[in-house]
C-alpha cells in the first residue's frame, strides 16, 4: 500500500507562519506535522510514498531526503498550478501513482494520533459495512460541534455516507471527515476516471477531492465510516488553533 500525502497548499490563514515555511513543516512539540504523519506510517509499515508539493517545495522534498534517506522509496510530484488549484489537482496530479493501486490518502497538515493509522489498516470485511466492491475502503470520521468550515459527513440509518461536503446543513452532519482515507484498486480506478471527467472536461481544478467522493457515491463506490473521535485529533487552519494544539497534545505525543 503507498501513502499519497497531499502537501501543495499555501495556508495563507496561517501567516506569518507560513510566510517561509510550508504548513506541513510547522512544530507541534519536537516533531513537524508531516514528520509525525510520516513516522506514523512507518511504524504501522508503509514504505511507499508519494508526495504532491507545491508551495515551497524545496523545503520539504529536502526536509524528508534528510529526515528519511533511503529507508523509505518517495516520489514528490510538484503541483506548479499550487496558487489556483486546490487538493482535488493535487489528487489528480497523482494519477500515475496512485490509479489501480491501494492507497492511503492523507492531508499533510494533519495533527493526530499515529494509532489512527493503524486502525485504518487494520480495518477488516468482518466489520464493513456492505459496499459496491469486495475490497476495503475506509473514511476517518470525528464527532465534535460543527460549523460552515468543516468537511461535513451525513450518513443514512444504516450508516452508509449520502453526503460529504461543506456545505450541507450540520445539524444533518454525523461528524467531519478527518482527511484520511483507505482505498482499494476498484475505488482508485473509479476516482481516476471520475477525476479525469472533472478535470479535463469540467475544469473543476478549483474543488475539493471530496467532490469527487460525493459523485462516486451516486456509481455505487463509497466507504466504510471509522469513528476515531476517542483518538486526539486537532484541527489547524489558523494561530489560534495552532496555539490552542500547543495546549491539548497529549504528552505522550508530545
Amino acid at each position: 500500500m503507498k501513502a499519497i500525502i497531499l502537501a501543495a497548499g499555501t495556508a495563507s490563514r496561517l501567516r506569518p507562519l507560513t510566510s517561509n515555511t510550508p504548513k506541513c513543516l510547522l512544530k507541534v512539540g519536537e516533531r513537524t506535522l508531516l514528520e509525525r504523519s510520516m513516522d506514523a506510517l512507518i511504524k504501522a509499515g508503509i514504505r511507499e510514498f508519494v508526495i504532491v508539493t507545491g508551495y515551497l517545495h524545496g523545503q520539504i522534498e529536502d526536509f524528508v531526503k534528510q529526515t528519511y534517506g533511503e529507508n523509505i522509496d518517495v516520489c514528490f510530484i510538484h503541483n506548479k498550478d499550487y496558487e489556483t488549484t486546490n487538493n482535488i489537482y493535487s489528487l489528480w496530479l497523482a494519477r500515475p501513482q496512485a490509479d489501480g493501486q491501494e492507497v492511503l490518502l492523507l492531508d499533510s497538515d494533519l495533527l493526530y494520533d499515529g494509532q489512527i493509522v493503524e486502525r485504518v489498516l487494520a480495518y477488516s470485511h468482518d466489520n464493513q459495512r456492505s459496499t459496491a466492491e469486495e475490497e476495503v475502503n475506509v473514511l476517518t470520521l470525528i464527532r465534535h460541534e460543527l460549523g460552515e468550515e468543516e468537511m461535513k459527513v451525513v450518513m443514512d440509518g444504516c450508516g452508509r455516507i449520502t453526503e460529504i461536503s461543506k456545505t450541507c446543513n450540520p445539524a444533518a452532519a454525523a461528524g467531519e471527515s478527518l482527511g484520511i482515507e483507505r482505498m482499494g484498486k476498484a475505488y482508485t480506478t473509479a476516482l481516476y476516471k471520475e477525476l479525469d471527467t472533472m478535470m479535463n472536461e469540467e475544469h473543476l481544478e478549483n474543488k475539493f477531492y471530496e467532490l469527487a467522493f460525493l459523485r462516486l457515491i451516486a456509481q455505487g463506490h463509497t466507504f466504510s465510516v471509522l469513528d476515531v473521535t476517542d483518538f486526539f485529533s486537532c484541527e489547524l487552519d489558523t494561530i489560534d488553533d495552532f496555539e490552542n494544539a500547543k495546549q491539548r497534545i497529549p504528552k505522550h505525543l508530545f
